[in-house]
């Protein structure tokens, strides 16, 4: 279809960008909106209790007739993690790669949500139309295969969304980065570029993967045990090279973790990785080769408490107890917020004597391209306009420092935060105005129904502790029938603290005794005097606030 000069485009975010993860944008092309990535994010600290953060899609239910499809770029659970949440309020075609679709429908089969989406497969030739817009595809290396960018095609010119990505000039696949479709996709003329900011602040050029290979086999080769390696289950390029390592030293390798069976399993079924039948045995054979023989690939490079590494390293994993002769590899860097999780973890795995390969370049290389491949792709491309995006603030800034010293115009660079909408008509960009964004808090089984209140109340329950004060009245008679029990969690140590409590005991008492002398007995205002009292007591005597709940029962 035809579209007319009057088209109106709108791009925002719903996440990715002032964070790292949770990477969430929509391109609305008059009636049609589509999106692009649908990812998860871990909680911050002060996130008590909570599993992962996923984007408020409120806008996206409020008009789901409009919503035409969701592209993913690649198949890293910050591009894709959120679907089993998002897929049961938007009944809509996910197009993707075959290895992302793989890793996606295995994610979904678990919540049983597969038998209900209609996959669509696509690759870097594919040129489609979702809704009445015209979307085409551009292959990037990235740590994991089969990761694409994507331009969506307006009169006004094109809509790209470079997707994760490096130049890397030595792929261990042997695929390479499109880069004659890229400059193609410029020379037609870009409106609006979307690109990458995770590496904006580092210079020059990142490590090919192949480069990695060589440090690795060299690690394998120096060990006189067994070698662990713990990588991003992900990473599958990371992955080949560690059975590579293994097949030139003569080593079988163990798959453990979850997650790692999974991807591994799901990369060789559809023939992305490389790896001979013999080399692979099962984690119950662990005792029946020698060490020598060994290698371990496993889950935990990020220090998750309940990782394959995590529990070896605590000497609580069923089958594997880390040993003073083992070699172990930690090939990834930790992700901004997990820096004290995985230092933990590898002082943890020094305490075995075990010999420890952490923090090495030549272990470990970025899949997001650094400050000149960053240029490269603004140079290729020659948007108009450019919003820097996939980061923290600090790197979007950066980035679109880059965009200037490459000819873009200040003022055609935006930086976004989560809702603000950049409109474009007539090939003309402004924000104009927001559209209700924000974070999804996943506990459990419950999605969303843990808010700022919760929070507070676990913060505080986590820094000074509860104190539940039960009194039993007699309404008839206006007396204290029972009572007041205190009850004291996370605050004292009630032992120590006995003339303490039995001061705020007697508070309590006179409180009551003076509220009902008052003719004061609705429940609410005897709950909020016994609070106030208590609080005004307890900080002058411990210098602490707990959270007071009173309990009145009536007999």
């Amino acid at each position: 279809m035809i579209k007319q000069v009057s088209e109106k485009i709108r791009v925002f975010s719903l996440g990715g960008v002032g964070e790292i993860g949770k990477n969430m944008y929509v391109i609305e092309v008059d009636d049609d909106l589509i999106v692009i990535d649908s990812g998860l994010m871990f909680p911050d600290d002060d996130m008590l209790g909570i599993d992962v953060v996923i984007p408020d899609i409120s806008y996206l239910v409020e008009n789901k007739d409009r919503v035409k499809g969701i592209i993913l770029t690649h198949g890293h659970e910050d591009h894709i993690g959120a679907l089993p949440y998002i897929v049961k309020k938007l009944n809509v075609p996910l197009f993707g790669t075959r290895l992302t679709l793989g890793i996606v429908k295995e994610k979904l089969r678990e919540k049983g949500l597969d038998k209900s989406v209609d996959y669509r497969i696509i690759d870097n030739k594919t040129k489609i139309i979702i809704g009445t817009t015209t979307v085409n595809f551009f292959r990037t290396n990235h740590s994991i295969p089969d990761s694409v960018g994507v331009c969506i095609e307006t009169n006004q010119g094109s809509i790209v969304h470079t997707g994760d990505f490096k130049f890397d000039q030595n792929p261990v696949d042997g695929v390479y980065s499109d880069i004659g479709k890229m400059s193609l996709i410029g020379e037609q003329g870009v409106l609006c570029l979307l690109s990458d900011s995770t590496n904006a602040e580092r210079p020059g050029v990142s490590v090919s993967e192949s480069a990695i290979g060589q440090g690795i086999t060299d690690a394998f080769s120096k060990a006189k045990g067994r070698v662990i390696v713990a990588t991003f289950a992900s990473n599958v390029h990371r992955i080949q090279q560690v059975f590579n390592a293994a097949i030139q030293t003569n080593r079988k390798v163990i798959v453990s973790g979850r997650s790692m069976v999974k991807i591994v399993s799901i990369a060789i079924e559809l023939g992305y990785l490389n790896v001979p039948n013999d080399i692979l045995i099962n984690v119950e054979d662990v005792d029946r080769y020698d060490d020598q023989e060994l290698t371990i690939l496993t889950t935990g490079s990020q220090g998750e408490p309940l990782s394959a590494l995590s529990r070896m390293a605590k000497g609580a994993h069923k089958q594997i107890t880390i040993r003073p002769t083992d070699t172990i590899i930690i090939s990834a860097t930790p992700i901004p917020g997990n820096e004290k999780s995985v230092t933990k973890i590898v002082d943890l795995l020094y305490r075995t004597g075990a010999e420890v390969v952490f923090g090495q370049k030549n272990v470990h290389t970025t899949g997001h391209g650094c400050q000149e491949e960053l240029k490269l792709m603004l140079n290729l491309m020659r948007p108009k306009y450019f919003i820097p995006i996939h980061g923290e603030f600090r790197m979007q800034h950066v980035h679109s420092q880059l965009a200037k010293t490459c000819g873009i115009n200040e003022e055609n660079i935006f930086l976004i935060d989560k809702g603000d909408v950049v409109e474009f008509a007539n090939s003309e960009g402004k924000l104009s105005g927001k559209v209700t964004s924000g974070n999804v808090l996943i506990d459990g089984i419950g999605v969303g129904d843990v808010g700022n209140i919760v929070l507070r109340d676990r913060r505080l329950l986590s820094k000074d502790g509860i104190l539940v004060v039960v009194v039993t009245l007699n309404k008839a008679s206006n007396a204290i029938i029972s009572g007041p029990d205190i009850i004291s969690r996370g605050f004292v140590y009630v032992r120590e603290s006995e003339s303490l409590l039995e001061e705020a005991n007697k508070l309590v008492s006179i409180t009551l005794t003076k509220c009902i002398g008052e003719n004061v007995n609705e429940w609410s205002a005897l709950k909020s005097n016994i609070r106030d009292v208590l609080s005004r007591f307890l900080f002058e005597q411990t210098r602490r606030r707990p959270m007071i709940l009173p309990v009145i029962m009536e007999v």
